[in-house]
């Protein structure tokens, strides 16, 4: 793809001379320079840019004035040029002050050529989504009539097209009678709508496929090898148009034209979408958009940068220092954005965000205090170092870990939930490099009763589940849809798949006792697709075919290319993950869906993180250090002008809702009354159960990892009705502030003042002083009630408030 891109930057692109002084434009470039149109159906998409000095291009091609000297030739449709017959004229193209033409030329016009099903219809098909999974791809199909999702067996779909049904779906003699044709082109009742016009381009294909025959195609039609776009890149303004043009290379090296017969989708509409001409039109924010272009299960990504309007070039402020390369990286997006940062967050708001985020913990009120009453200049690095050693900060990133790594007793049992949870807490205690302990999980081997990463092949018992956990757990790549069909935004077919899952083919579990197994690989055993029975070879992704024999346990070689320093994924992908908890928003979203059709928001931030967890030997805590020290992470969650619709690149902190076993945690650290959990030690925390199945309505209900899939989709964070009547009026909450031991009946039975009591629970629930308005409201609500009452009230009131349920 880079050597196709390379030749196409060094054609020659038609600059012409400015007719009109003082013109918008210094030049206009037409693409392609010379438009050749070879056999019926053929066409080609045009770009038409014009450029200034010091400014981004911008796309003309829908407001020039574009005509055909000879219209007997070719035609044009919108700004595609169609042959109609044989011969050479010129296209001319008048646009802001510029008049120029360029060569057409059309060859074969008179030979229709011969059509493919698998390289012409079934990217119409797929473009058409009669093969999606909501169509005619789902599971049975639609009224009988069943295709491959995407397209990922053609030959089934020629079947079902062709043979099934009696042959009703399509008639050679009668192509009107057709249901494929009729259907699709709205002349008969379709459930799915009508799909393409009569008159258009794709009808036409279709009426020729079915008049020469409904040709399968031969063994030497060329297949597609990959496809490229232009432009690649594109800074936009709000409300304008991009149009695309998408060209296909063939097996044969013969290059076509599909910028209408390629699909195309956004991660993110609201920012810039793209209609099925290849045209973006983007919306009225800043930020940037990711537009998939996809044909014959060929990908390629065209990227939309649109900067804030009215802001000028920014002034970066004295305390947002360059010593920390996050934060310089971070400033280019922003520079490239013109979006200005927010302020430094608040002492108070660093300190509560710092241990929430770190340890799963809030700062106790004395802590608090003293960071606030804390002159030295470098009082938030060494909060930063405190966080990191504790012991909080132990127990929450095991519970973290254990999320991923789905330790679940209900699939596994209690002891193996228990051992497997202990072995990833000394793995974090002991600072262990990442690379090491996950490899250690890859070949674990031996007794599930002490050998606690092997307990990670009982919750994944087939070699289908062990490739989808470990490529999503350690690599960020989601293969669930690969087992099946080639999806058609990932280069990953079912060959990669099954070429992965064959290192854990053959392995063995012996049932040892109703709690353990003995898990062994007794050697390589060779693996085949099913269905077609195919054999495919055992390797990584992309990578060479293992060497192990029958003897020789395969795992060790792909543990060693997982955890490589070359490995394209396995550093990314736990960088994201740790900036993904700590800044609210992985740079790939999801964060462990990394892929070319969606790309991180700053790649050069995170290639950034990845580069530094390798250099320093996969040190998870040295990366969070570095993170948590950027200013980036510092910023204030209050958004300004300039960056409040800003969800990307990180202008100011994303504010994200307490995980359900530390809020859990919270509310007993605010009230003084810890949580009873059966068999558990009295004052253990949520962050410290092993056990993701202990009985808990609180936990259920403010979505506790479920330990199903080693994705966060697992648990939720997203505040619900459910939630905030809980925390209202639950008995369980109202028992924890009536507890005769706890918070409210030490403060009650104390001498402080009323507004020294209100500035102690301030500082307890939501780690800083209160505001005035808070004072207030709250002297009088113990001026008004009884003094133990009102101590209740105003704590109740406080573990309600947005400053408390939330990290700012």
């Amino acid at each position: 793809m880079i050597l196709i891109r390379s030749l196409a930057a060094c054609i020659l692109l038609l600059v012409i001379t400015q007719s009109a002084q003082g013109a918008e434009f210094q030049s206009i470039d037409i693409e392609p320079s010379t438009i050749v149109i070879t056999g019926g159906n053929r066409q080609t998409q045009i770009l038409i840019t014009g450029r200034r000095e010091d400014q981004p291009p911008v796309d003309l091609t829908h407001q020039a004035q574009i005509s055909i000297a000879d219209e007997g030739i070719a035609t044009l449709m919108d700004s595609l040029v169609l042959g109609l017959r044989a011969g050479q004229t010129s296209l001319q193209v008048s646009v802001k002050g510029f008049t120029t033409s360029i060569p057409v030329i059309v060859r074969g016009y008179s030979e229709y050529p011969a059509i493919s099903f698998e390289v012409d219809i079934i990217p119409l098909l797929t473009k058409r989504h009669c093969n999606s999974g909501g169509c005619h791809g789902r599971q049975g199909g639609q009224n009988g009539f069943q295709l491959s999702v995407f397209g990922f067996d053609p030959l089934t779909d020629f079947e079902a097209l062709t043979r099934q049904s009696r042959g009703r779906r399509i008639f050679p003699g009668a192509i009107e009678q057709s249901l494929i044709y009729s259907k699709a082109t709205g002349l008969v009742a379709h459930g799915g709508g009508a799909r393409m016009k009569v008159d258009s381009q794709d009808a036409e294909l279709l009426r020729e496929w079915i008049n020469q025959g409904l040709p399968w195609g031969s063994n030497e039609t060329p297949t597609v090898t990959q496809i490229d776009v232009t432009p690649e890149t594109r800074s936009m303004t709000p409300r304008t148009l991009q149009q695309l043009r998408v060209v296909a290379t063939y097996s044969d090296g013969s290059i076509r034209d599909v910028t209408r017969a390629a699909t195309y989708t956004t991660n993110m509409e609201v920012i810039a979408d793209c209609n099925i001409k290849g045209v973006i039109e983007t919306g009225k924010l800043a930020g940037e958009a990711a537009i998939t272009i996809s044909y014959m299960g060929k990908v390629d990504v065209a990227r939309v940068v649109i900067p804030q309007l009215g802001t000028d070039k920014l002034i970066r402020p004295e305390w947002f220092s360059n010593q920390n390369e996050i934060d310089n990286l971070a400033w280019d997006k922003w520079e490239q954005l013109r979006i200005n940062p927010s302020e430094q967050c608040d002492d108070a708001t660093f300190i509560r965000r710092l241990f929430v985020k770190t340890t799963g913990t809030l700062p106790t009120s004395g802590r608090v205090q003293a960071f606030l009453a804390n002159d030295s200049p470098n009082k938030r690095a060494t909060a930063i170092e405190e966080a990191l050693v504790s012991e909080d900060y132990i127990n929450y990133w095991t519970q973290r870990w254990s999320d991923i790594m789905m330790i679940n007793s209900k699939t596994i049992g209690g002891r193996s939930a228990y051992t497997f949870h202990r072995w990833i807490r000394k793995q974090i205690q002991e600072n262990r490099p990442y690379d090491d302990w996950v490899y250690d999980v890859i070949i674990a081997t031996g007794n599930t009763g002490n050998v606690g990463p092997a307990n990670f092949y009982r919750s994944q018992r087939t070699p289908e589940d062990v490739t989808k956990a470990i490529s999503q757990a350690f690599l960020g790549i989601r293969m669930d849809c690969a087992q099946c069909h080639h999806h058609p935004f990932e280069k990953w077919g079912q060959a990669d798949f099954y070429g992965l899952a064959g290192f854990f083919n053959g392995m063995q579990r012996v049932k040892l006792d109703e709690n353990r197994e003995l898990i062994y690989h007794p050697g390589h055993q060779s693996i085949a697709i099913p269905v077609i029975n195919q054999s495919v070879k055992t390797q990584p992704l992309a990578g060479k075919p293992t060497t192990a024999d029958d003897t020789t346990d395969p795992r060790p070689e792909l543990a060693a290319w997982v955890t490589s320093p070359q490995n394209p994924f396995f550093a990314r992908l736990v960088a994201n993950r740790i900036w993904k908890h700590l800044m609210g928003r992985g740079l790939v979203e999801p964060e462990d869906d990394f892929r070319e059709t969606n790309p991180p928001t700053n790649p050069e931030l995170l290639d950034h993180l990845a580069e530094r967890l390798i250099e320093n030997e996969f040190d998870l805590r040295d990366l969070m250090r570095k993170i948590l020290n950027s200013h980036t992470f510092q910023l204030s969650s209050t958004p300004s002008e300039s960056n409040h619709t800003d969800n990307q690149s990180y202008s100011h902190y994303l504010v994200r809702r307490l995980p359900a076993e530390v809020m859990l945690d919270a509310i007993c650290h605010v009230t003084g009354a810890p949580e009873k959990y059966a068999g558990h030690p009295h004052g253990t925390r949520a962050i410290e159960l092993w056990d993701n199945q202990l009985p808990s309505y609180f936990l259920d209900t403010f979505g506790r990892s479920l330990r199903e899939s080693p994705c966060e989709c697992g648990s939720s964070g997203d505040p619900t009705i459910a939630q905030a009547l809980h925390l209202l009026n639950a008995r369980e909450i109202e028992q924890k502030l009536q507890a005769p031991d706890g918070r409210v009946t030490a403060l009650s039975r104390s001498s402080l003042s009323n507004a020294d009591l209100i500035n102690e629970i301030s500082l307890a629930t939501i780690g800083r002083p209160p505001s005035s308005k808070e004072l207030r409201i709250g002297i009088q609500l113990l001026r008004d009630k009884d003094r133990r009452q009102g101590i209740e009230d105003f704590m109740w009131v406080m573990l309600n408030s947005y400053d408390f349920l939330f990290v700012k």
